[in-house]
């Protein structure tokens, strides 16, 4: 029940923000005394509707995002004729270029804002991954410097496992390693990474006795340590005995592994925060293309990449598995990385999304100026019926797209609780 309730709560969140994104526009609109005649939650047939002023709003009876009418936002829109002299200097083109790009990106700004907000709430009260921790982390592995475990972990040990008296002490904290040593040798096998380090512990015979030399402020030290054995899972199932030395990869123990800063701080981390995840975004974006054969794969059956793009459908899902798990955190976490998403991408400069209005109305505006600084006639407004083939083209691959990852998120989804 947790699951289908988690699943209804995103997919009605994402409902929510689309609608806010419409009246982002609307409000905008007024606020620079557009005409705006119609607001909609939804499409298809209409359910429920008022009037108040020249404005209709409503609800229609298909749940899949809405609209906003602005008189005059394309050529094709137009029916000037109906409107008198005082509501024609009302008309969407006809007003200043800033004022129609503000109103033009004003949906994708509430976006941001639903992003920031949702953000700056959970890195402020809640708590969510420390990007720095992770970075450090993945530094870390690119030398061989260690924290060193004061004990032996059982095999079915948490992450929050603590050792105790009764616990049998750490190979490598029995002999003396410290926390911060970074290991040079083992056994006489030089190890310049994580990765080597690990290769040459693994090819030890547990509980025979080796030479493991660090350096610890500047000097050599080796040690005698005893590994002990333990048991990993291979790609194919299988289970292997290794060696290990009782250390893992070094974390700066200033950076907390959790963002939970106060009200005044969260703004700035939350500034931080949201600077990269517009720059993943940003390469996720360009990513994108290089994505479609995967996901054709994982419908024909092949395994599926966590990070493969999903639908609005396959985030519902992952909602749904979240307030399953009691995962709000991460729930709240997903609809930020969605607004941030969908406002960056809705700015492209390709119609019909608002960045190729955007784009048009800015190309309009310096052919006129060109044409003024040579002496000719302003060529006026873009003909949008030039182009609809490439608007159609726009929306046959996003289409496709979107019907791709809906199968793959059907038929083969993500899943991050097993």
């Amino acid at each position: 029940m947790a699951y289908i309730t988690g699943i209804v709560l995103f997919a009605l969140a994402i409902l929510i923000s689309v609608s806010l994104h419409e009246f982002g526009h609307m409000l905008t609109a007024k606020g620079f005394g557009m005409k705006v005649t119609r607001y909609f939650v939804g499409f298809g047939p209409t359910l429920w509707s008022f009037r108040k002023g020249e404005t209709e709003y409503g609800l229609k009876g298909i749940p899949l995002g809405g609209f906003v009418k602005i008189v005059g936002m394309t050529p094709l829109e137009e029916d000037e004729e109906e409107l008198d002299d005082k509501d024609k200097k009302r008309v969407f083109w006809r007003k200043p270029l800033w004022q129609r790009t503000v109103v033009l990106a004003a949906g994708s700004v509430t976006h941001f804002i639903i992003g920031f907000i949702a953000l700056w709430i959970l890195v402020s009260f809640v708590g969510i991954a420390n990007p720095a921790a992770a970075a450090s982390y993945e530094k870390s592995e690119q030398n061989t410097i260690v924290d060193v475990s004061e004990c032996v972990p059982p095999a079915d040990a948490t992450a929050d496992f603590e050792c105790s008296a009764a616990d049998q002490p750490g190979p490598a904290y029995a002999a003396g390693i410290q926390n911060g040593d970074e290991i040079e040798s083992v056994d006489g096998k030089a190890v310049t990474d994580w990765t080597s380090l690990v290769a040459a512990v693994s090819d030890l015979t547990p509980e025979e006795p080796v030479d493991v030399t660090v350096e610890r402020d500047g000097a050599e030290e080796t040690y005698s340590v005893t590994p002990y054995s333990s048991e990993v899972e291979l790609e194919d199932g299988t289970t292997q005995t290794v060696a290990r030395l009782g250390v893992t990869p070094y974390v700066d123990p200033t950076i907390s592994p959790v963002l939970d800063v106060g009200p005044i701080q969260g703004v700035g981390e939350t500034i931080t925060y949201t600077g990269d995840m517009f720059k993943e975004t940003f390469i996720a974006l360009g990513q994108l293309p290089s994505k479609i054969a995967p996901l054709w794969d994982a419908i024909m059956g092949e395994e599926r990449s966590a990070d493969s793009p999903v639908s609005v459908v396959g985030a519902s899902r992952l909602g749904g598995e979240m307030v399953q798990h009691d995962q709000w955190a991460m729930f709240f976490m997903l609809l930020v990385v969605l607004n941030y998403f969908i406002g960056i991408f809705n700015l492209l400069p390709l119609l019909p999304m608002d960045g190729g209005h955007i784009a048009i109305a800015w190309y309009e505006k310096a052919r006129s100026w060109i044409a003024l600084k040579r002496g000719k006639v302003d060529p006026g407004r873009v003909d949008y019926m030039k182009l609809m083939p490439l608007t159609y083209a726009v929306i046959v691959l996003l289409g496709g797209f979107m019907l791709l990852t809906i199968t793959a998120d059907i038929v083969n989804p993500i899943t991050i609780f097993n």
